[in-house]
């Protein structure tokens, strides 16, 4: 499953851990991406979409859940 989400494009990041004796070591950052059906919620059309996307849109009310 990749890690982008559909309606914001949000992906991967990259980002350093510090140790207590700042050492940094490269890591990845990957946002919290859930997979569902979906509807745009400020779409004209009304198409059922079967996607990844983020918790930050789901609470944004950017997208309606389809059950």
């Amino acid at each position: 499953m990749s890690k982008i989400c559909y309606v914001c494009d949000k992906r991967p990041s990259v980002g350093n851990l510090v140790s207590n004796a700042n050492n940094k070591v490269k890591r990845w950052i990957y946002p919290n991406v859930q997979k569902l059906r979906f509807m745009l919620a400020g779409a004209s059309e009304k198409k059922v979409i079967r996607n990844s996307v983020c918790t930050k849109c789901m609470k944004a009310g950017k997208i309606v859940k389809v059950i």
